[in-house]
């Protein structure tokens, strides 16, 4: 088959388009040709090197496509079903993942980090990661749901405890957490107030349902937020950027606010006045990817149309440098996928 794989670490061009031997499904295992795969900026940084990621790798955690193969003890699926893949591994039998709590599997990991993910033309997956598709649900919006959406989820439902009429402020509005996060809070009728770096950004997550808009390089954040919200700040912070905005999300919290954090694309070194925290009565909460009910419940929600997929791009899969290069730009609203069916 066709794939992508890394051989060393560095930039876009360590990425290379090559034949290698079809995988080979395990009795418990489904074999799914790979339609679509969208990229996510962990993508990014296994490419430029993450201790514990061995060598070739193919990347990419979020897959949808066929079933091609069915190893003899699975049941409930069958050849040619369209499906998404949960976008994560696990043991699937430590007390952990017996409790449901697989995004705390010692094991645990995202597709493409320490085992292969989809850059490719077919992947062997544990069918517990198989996840049929209604056919009206198109491959390339399937492949931009998985890694997002469960995390937004769990960062505002599973984490942040989210009630309807609270103020949320989501960072990075074009992003695939960002947009999935302003969709999810809306669900939750809360107000959202929303971050980007130009005019059209902020019209199209108007659009997607925020109530404000704040361009983070021309408003100061906290000061916009105390605006918008009388002075008194925010419940919650959905934050996912780093360095650059976290002082900023301090301080749009209310007294008692919490700031949950996924992530840290501009720099993991953020500093907090402890002072601050503790007289503010501030929760600050970490949250990696989420659960497969967390997985299955916000799908629930996107098949039944409350929540929608947002593509920016597609590409198809022997230009994937150039798809990591524009992911790069942080230009794109929405998620950048590859085509991998040609």
């Amino acid at each position: 088959m066709k794939a992508v794989r890394i051989h060393e670490f560095g930039g876009p061009e360590v990425l290379r388009y090559e034949d290698i031997p079809d995988p080979k499904p395990r009795q418990d295992q489904v074999l799914v040709r790979v339609k679509a795969c969208a990229l996510n900026h962990i993508d990014l940084w296994i490419r430029k090197g993450l201790p514990g990621v061995n060598l070739p790798r193919i990347l990419g955690a979020d897959i949808a496509g066929e079933i091609a193969e069915v190893g003899e003890y699975v049941t409930g699926l069958r050849l040619g079903q369209r499906v998404l893949l949960a976008p994560m591994y696990f043991c699937n039998h430590c007390a952990k993942c017996v409790a449901g709590l697989q995004n705390q599997c010692p094991e645990f990991t995202v597709l493409g980090n320490r085992v292969d993910g989809g850059n490719c033309e077919l992947i062997a997956i544990p069918a517990v990661n198989v996840i049929p598709i209604p056919d009206d649900l198109d491959f390339n919006d399937a492949a931009s749901l998985p890694l997002v959406f469960t995390t937004a989820w769990h960062m505002l439902v599973g984490r942040g405890a989210i009630r309807p009429g609270q103020t949320v402020l989501v960072l990075g509005a074009g992003s695939g957490v960002g947009i999935a996060a302003i969709q999810i809070a809306k669900l939750f009728h809360a107000r959202v107030i929303t971050t980007a770096g130009n005019e059209t950004k902020l019209e199209k997550a108007l659009a997607l349902g925020a109530d404000h808009g704040i361009n983070h390089y021309h408003q100061k954040i906290s000061d916009e937020v105390r605006k918008l919200t009388n002075k008194e700040g925010v419940d919650i912070v959905i934050e996912h950027v780093g360095v650059a905005t976290w002082g900023e999300s301090i301080k749009s919290l209310k007294p008692g606010g919490t700031l949950v954090t996924c992530g840290a694309t501009t720099g993991f070194e953020a500093n907090i006045d402890l002072r601050f925290l503790f007289s503010r009565q501030l929760s600050l909460l970490g949250s990696y990817m989420g659960t497969m009910s967390e997985l299955h419940e916000v799908l629930g929600h996107v098949f039944a149309g409350r929540l929608k997929p947002v593509v920016d791009r597609v590409f198809p899969l022997n230009q994937l440098r150039a798809a990591h290069e524009y992911l790069e730009k942080s230009q794109m609203f929405g998620k950048v996928v590859l085509d991998c069916s040609h």
